[in-house]
């Protein structure tokens, strides 16, 4: 029997949940999907800097999960890249903690503006 599946705890969600490349509309591209833990491991591990131990213990996850974590984020996004397709970021068993990442995810703002 398999070990059950945590929630992994992230900041929030990301300001923009789609990329492309420009001048090519999106329904024409064909689109690899982060989910938000993996968008959450990139922002600590490449964004802050942050080991990956420090990075799993803030998301909630063992080192050797955040590591796979952060594999599958950097290969979704070198396809992307690579063969110019877009990316959209969403999904996956996540629980936002009150920590802000961004601008547009502030703190301040009532629950349900958030």
């Amino acid at each position: 029997m398999p070990r059950p599946f945590c929630c992994r705890r992230i900041a929030g969600r990301p300001a923009a949940s789609i990329f492309k490349p420009i001048g090519i509309p999106v329904l024409e591209l064909d689109e690899v999907v982060m989910s938000f833990d993996e968008f959450e491991a990139v922002r600590l591990a490449d964004l802050d800097g942050l080991y990956q131990e420090q990075a799993a213990e803030q998301m909630n996850v063992s080192r050797t999960t955040f590591s796979r974590i952060i594999d599958a984020a950097h290969r979704k996004m070198a396809d992307a890249i690579v063969y110019g397709k877009a990316l959209c970021i969403e999904g996956g068993p996540v629980q936002v903690s009150g920590r802000r990442c961004c601008r547009m995810h502030d703190e301040d703002k009532p629950k349900e503006e958030k």
